[in-house]
C-alpha cells in the first residue's frame, strides 16, 4: 500500500511513498473513523492508528485538519497528553498514528480496583488538570473533556493518564480575541455559556473538570435528567446537589468546594486551570480520617456507574428498535435483522441528517453535534417512540438513586425491551 504525506510534497502536491505501517485488531470505532492497532514495519513498535474514511467524513474534513493541527502543536509536550507520532493519507483513508494507550478507559479501570478513595480521584483530576493547564498555556481549548476521553498509557497502577481525542479542540487566536461560538461537546459535560452561544473559551474545560470530579466521587453525573432539554435547563442554572446523602458521606468538604468552584455559572468567576491545581482538594490537602485514607468510595461509585451504564444501554436499544421499525419507511430498505444495528448503517454513522434524541447527531467517536439546536429538530418519530417506550424507566435524575430504585429500574428496563422486541418482530414479520 502506498500513501501520500501532505508535508512531503512540493508546490502543494503530496509525494507518494510506501506505507510504513501494518494495521491489526480494531480498538474502537466512531462515526467516520476506526481505531486500529498498528505496527511500524521497520522498528516493530506498536501504535494506535485512527483510520478516517474520507467518504464518510465528507463535509467534516475541517475536524480532521483541526485535530492534526492541535495534536502537532501539543504532541510530546506533556506526559498526560496523547502523542501524535505520524499522519498520512491514502486514496480512501486518512491515518493519524498516536501512542498506544493500553491501560483502558478511566471508569473501567476504577471499577476493576479493589478499593478507591477520594485521594485516588484527586490524583486523577490533578493529572488531567496538569494537561489542561498546559493546553491552555498554549492557547488550546479541548472542549470535550469527559471520562471516555481519558485513557491510561499502560495497565500498571502508576501508568500515566492521557487526554485523548482532540477533534473538538480549537487553537484560540489571543491577538484577535476571537471567542468560540460553535455549539459542541458532549451534553452532560457542556458549560452554560456553550448553550447560550455567547462565546466560550478556556473556562468550559474547567466546568467539564467539575462534572468529571462529581462523577468520579459518586458514579453519576450532576445534570443527568429525563430528557436532553431538562438536562440543558439544569446546566444553565447549575441545578445539582450532593445527594442522596448516603453517597456523599465519605466525600470531604474540600472536594465539594472544588466542584462548586468549577461549576460556577459565570465563566469569568470560574477557577483557571492553574488556580484549580492549587485548590486543597487537588493539592492533596484533603481532611484525612484516622486511617489516613477516608472512606472507600468504590462500592457506591461502582453501583451507580453500572446502573447508569445499564440504563443508557437500554435507551440505546430502544432507539435502535425504533430505527428498525422505521425500516418500513425506507430507513433500512425492508431488511430484517435480529441485531438492533444489523443490516443497516450503524446509528453512529447516519450523519447529521439522521438525528437521534433531541435533534442531536453523533460526531466523531460518539461526540454530539448540536449545531441544529438543543432539544429541537431530529427525527420526531424516533424521539416520540423513545419517550413513549421508556416512560417509567427514568434516567438518573442527577440526585442519585437508592438501591431499591436501581433494582426497580433494572426490572422495568428488562420488561420494556423484551416487550418492544416481541412487538417489533411481530409487526415486521406481518408487513
Amino acid at each position: 500500500m502506498s500513501y501520500s504525506n501532505p508535508q512531503d510534497g512540493q508546490q502543494g502536491k503530496p509525494q507518494v511513498q510506501a506505507c510504513r505501517y501494518k494495521t491489526g485488531k480494531t480498538l474502537g470505532a466512531g462515526s467516520y473513523s476506526v481505531v486500529k492497532e498498528c505496527v511500524h514495519i521497520d522498528t516493530g513498535r506498536y501504535y494506535a492508528a485512527k483510520v478516517i474514511n474520507k467518504r464518510l467524513m465528507a463535509g467534516r474534513e475541517h475536524m480532521v485538519r483541526n485535530e492534526i493541527a492541535v495534536l502537532k502543536k501539543v504532541s510530546m509536550g506533556h506526559q498526560n497528553i496523547l502523542t501524535l507520532v505520524d499522519y498520512f493519507e491514502t486514496l480512501n483513508n486518512l491515518y493519524l498514528v498516536t501512542d498506544l494507550a493500553l491501560g483502558g478507559e478511566l471508569f473501567d479501570r476504577i471499577c476493576r480496583k479493589g478499593s478507591y478513595y477520594e485521594s485516588d480521584a484527586a490524583d486523577l483530576i490533578r493529572a488531567t488538570l496538569s494537561a489542561v493547564a498546559y493546553l491552555h498555556d498554549h492557547g488550546i481549548v479541548h472542549r470535550d473533556l469527559k471520562p471516555e476521553n481519558l485513557l491510561f498509557r499502560t495497565p500498571e497502577d502508576n501508568a500515566d493518564l492521557l487526554i485523548a481525542d482532540f477533534g473538538l479542540s480549537r487553537i484560540m487566536d489571543e491577538e484577535q480575541f476571537h471567542v468560540l461560538t460553535t455549539t459542541c461537546g458532549t451534553p452532560g459535560y457542556m458549560a452554560p455559556e456553550i448553550f447560550k452561544k455567547t462565546g466560550h473559551g478556556k473556562p468550559v474545560d474547567i466546568w467539564a473538570i467539575g462534572v468529571i470530579t462529581y462523577f468520579l466521587l459518586c458514579g453519576y453525573t450532576p445534570f443527568d435528567r429525563d430528557s436532553n432539554l431538562e438536562e440543558m435547563q439544569a446546566i444553565l442554572i447549575a441545578d445539582y446537589s450532593f445527594t442522596p446523602i448516603e453517597y456523599w458521606r465519605g466525600v470531604s468538604l474540600q472536594a465539594r468546594d472544588f466542584i462548586k468552584r468549577c461549576l460556577t455559572i459565570d465563566p469569568t468567576q470560574r477557577m483557571t486551570a492553574h488556580a484549580a491545581l492549587s485548590h486543597p482538594f487537588v493539592a492533596g490537602e484533603q481532611a484525612d480520617t484516622k486511617d489516613g485514607k477516608g472512606s472507600d468510595l468504590l462500592p457506591v461509585v461502582k453501583k451507580n456507574f453500572n446502573a447508569r451504564r445499564t440504563l443508557h444501554a437500554a435507551i440505546d436499544t430502544v432507539r435502535a428498535i425504533n430505527k428498525l421499525r422505521e425500516g418500513q419507511h425506507g430507513m433500512m430498505d425492508g431488511v430484517v435483522s435480529t441485531n438492533p444495528q444489523g443490516g443497516a448503517k450503524p446509528l453512529q454513522q447516519q450523519g447529521k441528517g439522521d438525528s437521534g434524541v433531541g435533534g442531536m447527531s453523533s460526531g466523531d467517536d460518539g461526540q454530539m453535534d448540536t449545531d441544529s439546536g438543543y432539544g429541537t429538530g431530529g427525527t420526531a418519530s424516533t424521539q416520540n417512540g423513545l419517550d413513549t417506550h421508556m416512560r417509567g424507566v427514568e434516567r438518573n435524575s442527577g440526585q442519585g438513586q437508592t438501591q431499591a430504585q436501581i433494582e426497580a429500574q433494572t426490572r422495568r428496563i428488562a420488561e420494556t425491551t423484551k416487550g418492544l422486541w416481541s412487538a417489533g418482530a411481530a409487526k415486521i414479520s406481518g408487513r
